[in-house]
């Protein structure tokens, strides 16, 4: 498990990889104004997906991204 701070930094270097440095920024920003529950959204965000068919999409993401989760 990653430090908090080793987790932020490599989050970081993910949102202004695939958003840029603005876009990253009005991201954090609209987080923060936001009254944003993780934990509730989480909750709604696979419900009409069974346990066997998350695994599957799992499954087909990492064949996906092989090469950028090999070198984390």
């Amino acid at each position: 498990m990653k430090s908090e701070i080793a987790l932020r930094s490599a989050a970081m270097k993910i949102l202004i990889k695939n958003l840029g440095k603005v876009d990253t920024e009005r991201f954090i920003s609209s987080i923060k104004k936001d009254s944003f529950d993780y934990t509730e959204w989480r909750k709604d965000l696979w419900e009409d997906k069974t346990i066997e068919e998350i695994h599957e999409l799992a499954g087909k993401y990492e064949k996906k991204h092989e090469k950028d989760i090999s070198n984390k």
